[in-house]
């Protein structure tokens, strides 16, 4: 779902710091069990084998991998180890229900590495698993 709202709106914007180039350029690697192709410049399907395909592209040289918009995929790598840096906004306010980020029962020690407030109230922290 994230990568079809992407897909529906990057491609025809234009920006002068040149951002929008950058996101149609930069190799996408779409998680789905339910797309059959994917049509957005330089967009790769995964659909199986998802650890050992992540696990191949860490291997590889280039930039970090940044996931946009799945928990289910976050659990999945989260479950392989494959989780390198947490960046979490947490916002001021409390919801009684909702998606958990964070699987029940999961349990995954982290070590703080930055935190910033901002003058709204939410705070941007970075973890990194705490792989003693």
């Amino acid at each position: 779902m994230t990568y079809q709202g992407f897909a529906a709106a990057w491609p025809s914007r234009t920006d002068e710091q040149g951002f929008s180039d950058r996101m149609n350029n930069l190799p996408k690697y779409v998680v789905s069990t339910t797309l059959q192709t994917v049509e957005w410049n330089n967009s790769h399907l995964i659909k199986q084998n998802i650890a050992e395909e992540i696990s191949r592209l860490k291997q590889q040289a280039g930039q970090d991998i940044l996931v946009a918009g799945s928990a289910t995929l976050v659990n999945t790598l989260i479950k392989h180890d494959l989780v390198d840096e947490y960046h979490l906004l947490i916002y001021p306010i409390v919801v009684g229900g909702g998606k958990r980020l964070f699987q029940e029962g999961s349990k995954t020690p982290l070590k703080l590495i930055e935190a910033k407030s901002f003058s709204s109230g939410v705070v941007a922290h970075i973890y990194q698993p705490d792989r003693k």
